[in-house]
Parts: structure tokens; C-alpha cells; sequence
């Protein structure tokens, strides 16, 4: 069987609502229950670590408080933190995310910056800088659950928390959510984990030996030859290959 008939079965075996349940645990069955983008980036940008603990973390956080106010915000997750996370970046994302649907919303910023180029990176480059603007919080550890602004794609992150919630809101199937329309899911760029890394690297779907964002792009390029109007229908299919050591 060649690579793509093999991941072309994959994604079919996979694509079933009971990838996402409580036996197969996943972020994305927690922001399944609200569909709502900014539940949702929370559950990604908080998607790295052990998922058994990433969950548990997930459901502990009382999602209305994104329609509180600034001190119920603080007194409500003073004791709430994740692994490089305090409780003040915890706080600092709720508070920037709640002061930006005031007057915009996740969709609209990331939509404006994509339009120019249809560059998902502009995208995501615009909702770092407003969500950095909004709540002004500097630390270690919420620098690493927003991201760094990226310039280059060689030698910088991978993104791959912030691809995956892309992937949740622009498509549409029994995974993921496609909450937001206009824009094109062609030009997604793979949510590159070390599980769908080495997976590429071993199918021979990827040659760069650097785990970076210009990693995720070729791997997207390649995928785009099995098909070019949804290279990440494969996404889920090669992270299950790795996560199950199946590959």
C-alpha cells in the first residue's frame, strides 16, 4: 500500500465522532461542548503536555468567566495554573480575551490580517500582538502559551497549538468545528507535534530534519499533493499513527 492509500484509510477509519470521546481523550471534546472560538483557543493554546492532565486542567476552568468582570476573573482562578502557566497568565488570557469580544472577535482580527496575504501566519501574528495589547502581562510562561510574533519560518516554533485551532475552526467534519467562514482551509498549515514529526519523517512525507514552522509548511506542500483543497484531513490521522505507536 503506498502512503497516501495508507493515510487515505486512516482518515477514514478516523473520521467518527468516537475519535473525540472519553475514551479517546482530546482537547477538542472539551471545546466540542461549547463551540465557541474563545473556549476553543483556550483549549488549544493549552494543548501540550500529557493530555490526560491537560483535560483534567481543561474541564477545572468555569468558561463564563469570559463574560465577567476584570477582579471576579482574578478571585475566580487565583489557584488555577498549568505546568508553565501561573495563575496570572491563566488570568491574563481570560481577561485579554473577554476585553476583545467587547468590540471585535477573534474571527474578524485574524480575518482582516489573512485577507491581505491569505497567510494563516498573518493571522495568528494579529491575534498575538491584540490579545498582548489588551492585557498587558509579561512573564515566562504566557510569552509561551501565546507565542512568540513569528518573522521567519526557519528556526522559529512551530505554531503548532495555534494551527490546530485554525484547523478546529476552519474545517468541517466529525472532528473538527468550522466555526468561521471565508476562510480557505487550503491554506491551513499542518499543526506539526513531534507525533505527526517523526510519523512524516518516517513515511517519507518530510525530509527536513529541523522540527520548526518551516517543517510544518513543507509537510503541508506534501500533503497537498494527495490533496490540494484539504492537505489537513490528514492531520488527526497521522498524530494517532504516532500517539498509538502504531508507527
Amino acid at each position: 500500500m503506498d502512503v497516501k492509500s495508507l493515510l487515505d484509510a486512516e482518515v477514514k477509519l478516523r473520521n467518527v465522532p468516537d475519535e473525540i470521546n472519553q475514551d479517546k481523550l482530546d482537547p477538542i471534546m472539551v471545546a466540542h461542548r461549547y463551540k465557541d472560538p474563545a473556549i476553543s483557543l483556550i483549549c488549544a493554546l493549552f494543548s501540550y503536555g500529557n493530555v490526560q492532565q491537560i483535560v483534567k486542567f481543561l474541564e477545572s476552568l468555569d468558561f463564563s468567566l469570559l463574560s465577567e468582570e476584570d477582579d471576579v476573573i482574578q478571585r475566580a482562578l487565583k489557584n488555577h495554573y498549568y505546568r508553565f502557566q501561573t495563575s496570572e497568565d491563566v488570568i491574563a488570557l481570560f481577561i485579554a480575551l473577554k476585553r476583545l469580544h467587547v468590540t471585535q472577535s477573534l474571527e474578524s482580527i485574524f480575518q482582516s490580517a489573512y485577507n491581505e496575504r491569505k497567510s494563516v501566519i498573518d493571522g495568528i501574528n494579529a491575534l498575538i500582538v491584540t490579545l498582548n495589547a489588551l492585557y498587558e502581562h509579561n512573564s515566562k510562561g504566557y510569552t509561551f502559551l501565546l507565542s512568540k510574533v513569528s518573522t521567519k519560518t526557519k528556526g522559529s516554533g512551530a505554531l503548532k497549538r495555534w494551527m490546530m485551532f485554525l484547523r478546529w475552526m476552519v474545517r468541517h467534519d466529525n472532528i473538527d468545528m468550522g466555526l468561521w467562514n471565508g476562510i480557505d482551509k487550503a491554506d491551513l498549515i499542518m499543526p506539526l507535534d513531534t507525533h505527526t514529526f517523526n510519523v512524516s519523517r518516517r513515511l517519507g512525507l518530510l525530509q527536513r530534519k529541523t522540527y520548526d514552522l518551516q517543517a510544518a509548511i513543507e509537510l503541508t506542500q506534501k500533503l497537498k499533493t494527495f490533496d490540494v483543497s484539504d492537505p489537513l484531513k490528514y492531520d488527526f490521522a497521522l498524530y494517532r499513527l504516532g500517539q498509538e505507536k502504531i508507527m
